[in-house]
């Protein structure tokens, strides 16, 4: 079945104050949530609601949670999000962080105790719709075992890099592991194998079965040895910075909260528009035309695919949704 973008976000926001969020907060969550599914990610959008919903229950998540700024170096901001709502914490610290840079050039923005942010790219696009370049990263449960072992340890830490460009921000957004979880989930409820390995199975042999992996929380570093340095990485950078859980913590405490996330916004009025698209030009010339996107290119058709036909939805998460 199809929904409008509208229906999907009144829908969500319509449960959210039904649970006592308030209005701009359940404004805001309802308007990612349907955003996420606007644009593609639907593991990350309507899918996901039903497991935020959850937490919110389980007192996981606290929805009336206010961050606090815990201290301020220079450009450098590091705030508690006091186990609230990640995604509305992550939009107010990546607004901070355009702030920091629209003022200073650049600006960087740190949260612990906080939860999930649903999709990063969605902050991504905050930066470059401001005409900011934008970074951000977030730690995780462990979920993808480091290069050489065979147990998860590693948090699949997705990394996002934005550059606003006239067609449509340019967006990187992408896990540290072959398929995100969420696409692994988005092939497991369509009944198909994933296109090339994605992780492990129980006797340590590579497989394209989305449910295994899932399963056993053995997906595949991207890169191999590199995909597993730099989730590890960001797990360090974060947890050193913020002084927030690390990836270990989190996943000892047995449920994916108090996450810690950055924010990197830098900002200036000449970001040489010209020079960005001969670089895009001159990438595209390696295959035919419509076959070399750059990154977020997809997600803007499937944009403007969705708002015209409609957002595609899952009968059985839509049903789990109404009964929410």
């Amino acid at each position: 079945m199809k929904l409008s973008f509208e229906e999907l976000k009144e829908t969500c926001k319509r449960i959210l104050v039904r649970l006592s969020f308030n209005e701009n907060k359940a404004e805001r969550c309802a308007e990612i949530f349907a955003s996420n599914s606007r644009d593609g990610v639907y593991s990350h959008g309507l899918n996901r609601f039903p497991v935020f919903v959850d937490y919110v229950k389980q007192r996981l998540i606290d929805f009336n949670a206010e961050p606090f700024l815990e201290e301020k170096i220079g450009k450098l901001e590091i705030w508690n999000g006091r186990r609230g709502v990640g995604m509305y914490n992550a939009s107010l610290c990546m607004q901070h962080a355009i702030s920091l840079a629209k003022e200073n050039g650049m600006g960087c923005v740190f949260i612990h105790n906080n939860n999930h942010w649903m999709r990063g790219g969605t902050y991504g696009q905050m930066a470059a719709e401001a005409g900011c370049i934008g970074i951000c990263f977030t730690n995780a449960m462990a979920s993808m075992p480091p290069w050489g072992g065979s147990v998860a340890r590693l948090g699949n830490n997705p990394l996002v890099i934005a550059v606003p460009y006239p067609s449509g921000p340019i967006v990187l957004d992408m896990a540290m592991s072959q398929f995100s979880y969420g696409k692994m989930q988005e092939y497991e409820l369509a009944n198909k194998e994933l296109p090339v390995f994605g992780g492990y199975d129980e006797s340590g042999a590579m497989t394209k079965d989305p449910a295994i992996i899932r399963k056993n929380k053995s997906a595949l570093p991207i890169g191999f040895w590199k995909g597993s340095g730099l989730a590890l990485m960001l797990d360090i950078v974060l947890t050193a910075l913020s002084g927030g859980p690390s990836s270990a913590a989190i996943t000892a405490s047995g449920k994916e909260v108090g996450l810690s996330q950055c924010f990197i916004c830098i900002h200036s009025d000449h970001l040489h528009t010209d020079l960005v698209t001969e670089i895009i030009n001159y990438t595209k010339t390696a295959g035919q035309p419509g076959e070399v996107l750059f990154p977020g290119e997809r997600m803007l058709a499937t944009r403007a695919r969705n708002l015209r036909e409609g957002i595609p939805v899952d009968n059985k998460i839509w049903e789990m949704v109404q009964k929410l």
